[in-house]
C-alpha cells in the first residue's frame, strides 16, 4: 500500500491551495484596513470591507426594564449562557444509556475531570462536597468567556429608550458580574467553614486566646509569665485581623482578575480586527480560547483551594 504524503493526513495541493486563499484574504484585508490605507493610500474597495472604528464601553448598556429593574446586555448574555448550560445537561442526561452516546460521552468526560480535580486536591470526601460549587463556577465562568467570541455578542444593536444599545455582551466583560462570582465564592467559603467548625472557625479572625489568659496570670500574681505570654498574644490577635482582611481581598482580586483579563482579550480582538478586518483577529480568537479556559481554572481552582483550607482543621480533627 502506497505511503500517503502529506501533512496532518492532507495533501500538499490543498494546503498549497489553503494557503493561497488566507494569504489572499489577508492582503484584501490589510489593503481595506486602517492600516494598509495609512501605508499604501485607499485603493477604493468597498466599503463593506473595513470595520467602523472599534468604541469599547465598560459600564454595561440597559436593554430594556422588567418590573422596573434595568435589565442590561451583559445579564442577556449570562442568561443565555444559563440556558444553553441548562439546555445541554438536560438534553444530555433526560436519557443517559449504560453505553454513552458521544454528548454524554463528552459531557461525562468534562465533569469527571472535574471531579477528579477537586478530590486531588480536597479529599475523597471533601472533593464531592465541594464539587458543585468549584464546577457551577468554572463551566460558567468558561462559557461566559467562549460564548462571548460568537457572532452577535456585541455587534448586534437595538433602540432602546435611551438610544442604540448593544443588545448582548459577554458577562464577564462587566465588572459586575465578576464580583457576583468572587461574592458567591466568599460565601461558599464561609459556610463551609462554618458548617465544618461551628463557631471555633471565628477562631483563626478573633485569636484572642492567649492574650486573656496572659492577662490572667498577671492578675494571678505570675507577671513574669505573663508578660511573655502577652507579645505572642498580640501577634495572634494582628494574625487574625490579617486573616479577615485577605477573606475580603480576595473578592477584590477575584473581581478584578476575570475582568481585567476578559476587557482586555475583546479590545485586543476588537483592535486587530479594525487594524486588518477579519483575517488578523483569527488567531486572538484562539488565544481568548486559551485564556477563558485558563481564568475559569484559576477561579474555580483558588476558591477549591480555600474551600479546603477553611475545613483543614475539622479534617485534621476528624482523622
Amino acid at each position: 500500500m502506497p505511503k500517503r504524503r502529506g501533512c496532518l493526513g492532507c495533501s500538499f495541493p490543498l494546503i498549497i491551495g489553503i494557503l493561497v486563499v488566507f494569504l489572499t484574504l489577508f492582503v484584501v484585508a490589510f489593503v481595506s484596513g486602517p492600516l494598509g490605507k495609512s501605508m499604501i493610500g485607499d485603493l477604493g474597495l468597498p466599503s463593506w470591507l473595513s470595520i467602523p472604528q472599534p468604541d469599547p464601553q465598560l459600564p454595561p448598556e440597559v436593554v430594556f426594564h422588567l418590573f422596573g429593574f434595568p435589565i442590561t446586555n451583559s445579564i442577556i448574555g449570562a442568561w443565555i449562557t444559563i440556558i444553553l448550560l441548562v439546555g445541554f445537561s438536560y438534553a444530555v442526561t433526560r436519557r443517559l444509556k449504560l453505553i454513552p452516546g458521544k454528548l454524554q460521552s463528552v459531557l461525562e468526560f468534562a465533569l469527571g475531570a472535574l471531579l477528579r480535580f477537586c478530590q486531588n486536591v480536597a479529599g475523597e470526601k471533601n472533593g464531592r462536597r465541594f464539587f458543585p460549587v468549584v464546577a457551577t463556577i468554572f463551566l460558567f465562568v468558561a462559557f461566559n468567556a467562549w460564548f462571548g467570541l460568537l457572532p452577535g455578542f456585541g455587534s448586534i444593536t437595538v433602540t432602546t429608550a435611551e438610544g442604540e444599545a448593544h443588545l448582548i455582551r459577554a458577562a464577564n466583560t462587566d465588572i459586575n458580574m465578576p464580583l457576583a462570582i468572587a461574592l458567591m465564592s466568599f460565601v461558599f467559603v464561609e459556610y463551609f467553614g462554618f458548617k465544618s467548625l461551628g463557631i471555633r472557625y471565628l477562631g483563626k479572625f478573633f485569636n484572642v486566646g492567649q492574650f486573656i489568659n496572659s492577662v490572667g496570670k498577671i492578675f494571678k500574681g505570675k507577671v513574669r509569665a505573663g508578660l511573655g505570654g502577652l507579645m505572642t498574644g498580640f501577634i495572634h490577635i494582628f494574625v487574625g485581623l490579617l486573616e479577615g482582611l485577605s477573606e475580603l481581598v480576595r473578592i477584590v482580586s477575584f473581581t478584578f482578575r476575570l475582568f481585567g483579563n476578559m476587557t482586555a482579550g475583546e479590545i485586543l480582538i476588537l483592535i486587530a480586527a479594525f487594524l486588518i478586518p477579519w483575517v488578523f483577529a483569527l488567531p486572538f480568537y484562539g488565544l481568548e480560547l486559551l485564556v477563558g479556559f485558563v481564568q475559569a481554572l484559576i477561579f474555580g481552582g483558588l476558591t477549591l483551594v480555600f474551600l479546603t483550607l477553611a475545613v483543614a482543621s475539622h479534617s485534621a480533627e476528624a482523622t
